[in-house]
């Protein structure tokens, strides 16, 4: 089946798809972007994602590209073309193209560019075994709530990650407080049970598999806290894991070379990510 996406009101070839070398994308990372799972072919959480989509959008003076509806047929239409039923879809938004000037363009049409991925969900090892992460600096800018392309810093984490072995790099500000991943939320649960993550502010990217586990959790009756901790606190920890679109819920069993736990995916990760599918699965029957 061929695969396509979606460039500024085109649907084309992946391979030929393209932007302008003055996309301020390209020069200046002068964009947003959001990665929706898909779970049976429909899109999860999809109201939230664009909802933030909107929001970082708006923290950069970026106009939508188009219609809330509009994007919501597009994205459909998108899987439909790349028989998607399980994997992503990936939304990038950016100024435009525009002569390179620092300063805003004053007439820049806002660039939209879409593609899908396909995945496999069922029977990763990382959710069965769970994974192993390091610690590193946070570097990032002060606006990590705003979803921009501008990643470098995440990048060099995450590549000093898969050089240590571990699948993830849990990033640390100057206080010594975990932020979240370089890809995800971070989590810990402590000796006595209590679920914690750190508060949204602008510190972390306000994550919406985050907010879907918040509410399972609440529903749940789950006790919980929103709060910064260390890494040694979290070496301490029951149990530790990582959220995001394409992490689900994942166990983490060992940070910085320490065992967390008994070096297993504990019971409550494993229970989260349970009812984390049965949330997706209820989704696609309409529940």
């Amino acid at each position: 089946m061929p695969r396509y996406a979606y460039v500024n009101g085109q649907y084309l070839p992946h391979d030929q798809a393209a932007v302008h070398i003055e996309d301020r994308g390209y020069q200046f990372a002068d964009g947003v972007y959001e990665v929706v799972p898909v779970a049976g072919g429909l899109a999860v959480d999809e109201i939230p994602h664009l909802d933030r989509l909107e929001r970082s959008l708006a923290e950069l003076r970026i106009a939508m590209p188009m219609s809330r509806r509009a994007l919501e047929i597009v994205c459909r239409e998108l899987l439909r073309r790349n028989g998607i039923r399980n994997g992503l879809i990936y939304i990038q938004v950016t100024r435009g193209v525009a002569p390179r000037n620092h300063s805003f363009p004053a007439h820049a049409r806002p660039a939209l560019v879409m593609t899908t991925k396909r995945m496999n969900f069922d029977g990763q090892s990382k959710f069965r075994d769970g994974v192993a992460v390091i610690s590193a600096p946070d570097l990032r800018w002060a606006r990590r709530d705003i979803k921009t392309i501008n990643l470098l810093p995440n990048c060099l984490a995450k590549q000093a990650a898969l050089e240590a072995g571990a699948y993830e790099a849990i990033q640390v500000d100057a206080e010594g407080k975990v932020t979240e991943g370089t890809s995800s939320n971070a989590w810990i649960v402590t000796k006595d049970g209590m679920l914690v993550t750190r508060q949204l502010s602008n510190d972390i990217l306000h994550g919406v598999t985050r907010r879907t586990i918040l509410a399972i959790a609440m529903e749940e009756g789950i006790a919980f806290e929103e709060r910064p901790f260390t890494v040694p606190e979290a070496q301490g920890a029951r149990e530790a894991f990582v959220t995001s679109a394409t992490s689900f819920v994942t166990p983490v069993v060992e940070i910085d070379g320490k065992r967390i736990g008994d070096g297993k995916p504990g019971l409550l990760s494993q229970r989260l990510l349970s009812w984390y599918r049965d949330y997706m699965a209820g989704l696609r029957d309409g529940a």
